[in-house]
């Protein structure tokens, strides 16, 4: 009955587009992106696959998280986007493992070198903070190095306009008792703007684990979060530009044991700090840019067990990660076909972690030191970029790393596009990608193995794209395959990382955009299928241990979906009131279970409307009512996810 309601609804709309006038789209080809080779270019001047996600959509995303947000694009699964609040995500980008996308903050690599596969946690952004999202595809290690296997996503946050001062805001409440409220400043002093906000998000959630009994009395886990964000910048003289940036986070969230299993008195601290820094000097084609940003995470674990749910009695685990990233990177134009990009980049990773557990054994402690946990990357790379006057374009170049740890390592990139009428885009891209071994598989006492090599991998991809004339129209259809090797595997009959897997993927997307008159529809579609080769275990009862019994191949990737569908539709009511009705459909997936057969999760369909209305130049209200037919499914199993649910507020600034 819900496919149906979910097929009538966009019927009925769909079938009133013809009545409207014609407008103009939102992203055309000739959009400026910063992300595909570090300098800003149009977007039909690059072959790179490339989606933007402009303010605009972000204002009309309300009630959303970044994760959320994201989820509903081509190519991206995100498990853990739509449970509780404080959930921790997990990102795959085209079918590629966690770990295996990399997360830009304005340009620079971002990681949580503290985590087991170096995954940066999404939870410490907010929509509020965030000018656009542009999200790369594609092997991209050549231009921005480790963990660019899948694609990258630039998180590039908001700046001040010029000339003007303004004060802004926003306040949301909605479902499971959530508040979200964000106060900040705007403005400019001479040659200088800055910008500094403050955002406090609170929720009372709901039972992180499922009950599936409905009787055990599972209790609700809640979250508060607070966060501040500085930015300043400005010029010296007519020819160099400077930035500085700020942000700081904690949030704290509570926990239950496991899946199907509850937790009453389990919490997890975690805090986020980046900083950074800025030069860039231009001078008509060409321009050098200096950049330095530290990271550091701190993530704390307390279970003080007055509820004891699980193993231990009482459990303290303490992961700290800083990283220091330093780059000097330039481009020039030579003659007027060539252009020519150039940089060195140094980064620093050094972790701390401590675990302490008390249970019916006794007590257990262990710990990994920074003196012993530290790495350093040093990295060279250049690409040379032609553009006839025919519409053929070009791209081509290599990177060197060498790892402190594994020694050395290239990549390449080969990305030939053609563009015809400026409508038609034609592109082919092979590059390859490598993500290094984390500071935890390298060197935890107890599992690390120190000669892990990195991951390596190719992908190829082609594809073509199209804005119609009045540019009311474009779409993209893109097929790609990759082929990752030296996997990082954990080997269950030594309890070490190794390198063993392979995986095998590959798959399509489209996406489309409509504007016609007040009405706008948009599309996107990804199919994903591969397989990995890995070791097969058997039990052996004798010395109660596993032990590699020859290889298995799993034909499928576990919690990423084979199919999944975003439709959405739009409709400006006058110019005050929009409202969008959006649906997303996810296939079947799989869950993995050790030494038994995966669990297969059902598909599910999710609809939501949007609305808001515009009460003042100066003040916007809206409403964002999710999971409207309240279905419901698991990301992961045994864990929950929003049913019905709201998020109404106001959004203003003075």
């Amino acid at each position: 009955m819900n496919k149906g309601i979910l097929i009538c609804m966009f019927t009925i709309i769909c079938g009133q587009l013809s009545l409207a006038q014609s407008d103009t789209a939102v992203i055309p080809l000739d959009e400026v992106v910063v992300t595909a080779n570090r300098f800003p270019q149009k977007q039909q001047m690059t072959g790179k696959v490339l989606t933007v996600i402009p303010r605009s959509v972000i204002e009309k995303s309300g009630g959303m998280t970044v994760s959320e947000l994201l989820n509903s694009y081509a190519g991206i699964a995100i498990a853990g986007a739509n449970n509780n609040m404080g959930t921790n995500q997990d990102l795959y980008m085209r079918g590629a493992a966690t770990g295996n996308s990399l997360l830009l903050l304005d340009g620079v690599p971002i990681y949580d070198v503290s985590t087991i596969g170096n995954t940066f946690d999404l939870n410490h952004f907010s929509l509020e903070q965030i000018e656009r999202i542009e999200i790369l595809k594609g092997a991209q290690s050549t231009v921005y190095g480790s963990d660019a296997v899948a694609g990258v996503i630039n998180i590039i946050t908001r700046r001040n306009t010029p000339g003007t001062i303004a004060a802004f805001g926003s306040m949301a409440a909605g479902s499971y008792g959530t508040f979200r409220g964000m106060a900040g400043i705007r403005g400019n002093l001479s040659k200088s703007s800055y910008q500094l906000s403050y955002q406090h998000n609170r929720s009372d959630g709901f039972s992180a684990a499922y009950d599936s009994s409905g009787k055990q009395g599972f209790d609700r886990d809640g979250s508060v979060q607070h966060a501040i964000s500085a930015q300043a910048g400005g010029k010296f003289g007519q020819r160099i530009d400077w930035k500085a940036n700020g942000l700081w986070g904690r949030y704290r969230t509570d926990l239950d044991g496991s899946a199907f299993r509850d937790e009453r008195d389990f919490t997890a601290d975690n805090i986020n700090l980046q900083a950074g820094t800025g030069l860039a000097y231009t001078k008509e084609r060409s321009s050098i840019n200096v950049n330095y940003q530290f990271s550091l995470l701190d993530r704390t674990y307390l279970d003080d067990s007055a509820h004891v749910g699980g193993f231990a009695t009482f459990s303290r685990d303490r992961y700290k990660g800083v990283s220091h990233f330093t780059e000097i990177y330039g481009r020039t134009g030579i003659g007027e076909k060539w252009e020519l990009l150039a940089g060195l980049d140094h980064r620093r990773q050094q972790t701390d972690q401590t675990n302490f557990s008390i249970s019916s054994y006794g007590p257990y402690s262990s710990a990994l030191s920074s003196d012993s946990a530290r790495i350093n990357i040093f990295s060279a790379y250049a690409s040379a970029f032609f553009r006839g006057e025919n519409g053929f374009h070009l791209e081509a170049g290599g990177r060197f790393n060498r790892h402190s740890r594994f020694g050395d390592h290239t990549t390449f990139t080969f990305n030939p596009s053609f563009l015809w009428k400026n409508n038609w885009k034609f592109f082919f891209n092979i590059s390859s990608a490598f993500k290094a071994p984390s500071l935890y598989q390298l060197y935890d006492a107890g599992v690390g193995e120190p000669a892990l090599k990195p991951e390596r991998s190719v992908t190829a991809e082609t594809g073509l794209q199209y804005v119609s004339g009045k540019k009311d129209w474009q779409a993209r259809l893109v097929f790609f395959a990759r082929d990752i090797r030296d996997g990082i595997d954990f080997n269950y009959s030594d309890y070490r990382y190794f390198n063993y897997n392979r995986q095998r993927s590959g798959g399509l997307e489209s996406e489309s955009e409509y504007r016609k008159g007040r009405w706008s529809i948009t599309q996107q579609y990804s199919f994903v299928a591969g397989q990995v080769n890995t070791v097969k275990y058997a039990y052996d009862p004798g010395s109660y241990t596993y032990i590699p019994s020859g290889d298995t191949t799993f034909n499928n990737l576990y919690r990423r979906p084979r199919h999944s569908m975003s439709l959405s539709a739009g409709y400006q009511a006058g110019q005050k009131l929009f409202l969008r009705l959006s649906a997303r459909v996810v296939g079947m997936r799989y869950e993995p279970r050790f030494m038994d057969s995966p669990l297969e999760l059902k598909p599910y369909q999710v609809v939501d409307i949007y609305g808001e209305y515009r009460v003042s130049k100066r003040a916007v209200f809206f409403a964002d009512l999710r999971n409207i037919l309240n279905a419901t499914y698991f990301d992961v199993a045994g864990f929950n996810t929003r049913g019905r649910n709201f998020m109404s507020g106001l959004r203003f600034q003075f």
